[in-house]
């Protein structure tokens, strides 16, 4: 076992992890540091590639044995091929995209299944903060201050669903975590309200 896999995932990575089957080939869009990748091969015997224009994190990658393409997502996907990878994935990265909505369609023509997360933007301490406080939220998960953000198009549980059905992808899985990556009644109840992180797998 490699000091990669020894390494614990970051929760909502973990959760990722268990919906990738054995030997499935996996695009990761803003791969970061190539932690989760690394971690697919090692215990998924999964094929991956990621993208990634960090030059820090490419060089994190390229130390754990990670296929890794410096590459821009705002530029798109165009080179690569219709259907090429079984998973796509794209994790807190949505809503620092250009056009998150053409990102999103991308992913599901170059992959089957799409599977993305993001800081649901409709919690109730982010409502709250900018009823009573007037400005915009800052929290453990939106930590940067409106001048410096990249989180350019923060959206809500209920905007994903939303923009779901408009564009008839098909759910198929949901998961709205607390700050604790865990599921609870509320965040089954009102997961707008109470959710903090969303990840969804979604197909066309």
């Amino acid at each position: 076992m490699t000091e990669t896999t020894q390494q614990a995932l970051r929760p909502d990575l973990a959760l990722i992890r268990d919906w990738i089957p054995e030997g499935a080939s996996v695009l990761d869009l803003g791969c970061g540091d190539g932690q989760l990748l690394a971690n697919l091969r090692d215990t998924r015997n999964v094929r991956g590639y990621g993208l990634e224009i960090d030059q820090e994190n490419i060089a994190h990658c390229i130390e754990r044995g990670v296929n890794v393409i410096e590459q821009d997502i705002d530029e798109g996907l165009g080179n690569i091929a219709d259907g090429r990878f079984d998973y796509v994935l794209m994790t807190q990265a949505l809503q620092a995209v250009q056009r998150p909505d053409q990102v999103v369609a991308e992913m599901l023509r170059v992959g089957r299944e799409a599977i993305v997360t993001f800081p649901n933007f409709g919690h109730w301490r982010v409502r709250s903060y900018l009823f009573f406080k007037g400005r915009m939220p800052v929290s453990r998960r939106l930590p940067h201050q409106w001048y410096d953000t990249p989180n350019i198009h923060l959206c809500t549980v209920q905007d994903f669903d939303t923009h779901c059905r408009k564009r008839g992808y098909k759910v198929l899985d949901r998961l709205v975590l607390n700050n604790d990556h865990a599921s609870g009644l509320g965040t089954r109840l009102w997961p707008n309200v109470f959710g903090e992180i969303a990840i969804y797998r979604v197909s066309y």
